[in-house]
């Protein structure tokens, strides 16, 4: 009987424990992990892409000061992507989610150095972004649109299907002074609002992604910096 009266407890216990930590991560963790280091103005104020998700139901925006100029950090983004220069983030993590032999490089690969409007990046062998827009030396968003029901790309102006993934993402340079630049990136995700896809995307990719994301452009930063110093 002793026994069973503790069960109970225990079962109260853990859905309380629980309860606190999904209300200090809504509440808290999640706020700040999708604002990460970006100033008010940052987060904000427009940005190119921003229109090719009007209605994002992820948001997020994220900035790291680099002490090298744009110059300097331009080179180690516009080579980043699967079979490209990598992605500066936990490869192993990367090769886990099936970007098969990928390794981060920590040198600027000249046949990399181009991109234009219409031009893939992979993250995958068979997954991955569409050069949207381009400010060479300054900015570009990438673009991933999906039928989420075949797994095939859609083009720029197909009509979203009714399960559907729209993502822009943008990356951009602003001078700070002649020896450090603000890099900020900022992601808009829409997808159609089923409860499964609520769960994923806010207990899964949002996290995720974050954390990838960090780690990249602190790889950026410590690529660039240290070709400088």
């Amino acid at each position: 009987m002793a026994k069973q009266s503790i069960l109970p407890k225990v079962v109260g216990g853990l859905v309380a424990v629980g309860a606190a930590g999904l209300a200090a991560y809504v509440v808290a963790i999640r706020p700040w992990h999708l604002r990460w280091g970006a100033t008010d103005d940052e987060v904000q104020r427009p940005m190119p892409g921003d229109e090719l998700v009007p209605d994002p139901k992820v948001l997020a925006t994220h900035a790291i000061t680099i002490d090298a100029p744009s110059a300097a950090v331009w080179p180690w983004l516009v080579q980043w992507g699967y079979q490209r220069g990598g992605f500066y983030s936990y490869d192993w993590i990367d090769r886990a989610l099936g970007s098969d032999g990928v390794a981060s490089v920590d040198r600027i690969v000249p046949e990399h150095q181009h991109l234009e409007v219409g031009d893939p990046v992979l993250v995958a062998p068979d997954n991955g972004f569409t050069v949207a827009a381009i400010e060479p030396g300054r900015a570009f968003v990438l673009l991933g649109r999906y039928d989420m029901a075949t797994g095939k790309p859609l083009a720029f102006d197909d009509p979203l299907p009714q399960n559907y993934l729209n993502c822009a993402w943008t990356w951009l340079l602003e001078e700070l002074g002649d020896a450090a630049t603000r890099f900020v990136i900022r992601m808009r995700i829409d997808y159609n609002p089923s409860a499964a896809n609520q769960i994923m995307y806010r207990a899964f990719i949002e996290p995720g992604s974050f954390i990838m994301e960090r780690k990249m452009m602190l790889g950026v930063k410590e690529r660039a910096e240290a070709a400088v110093a």
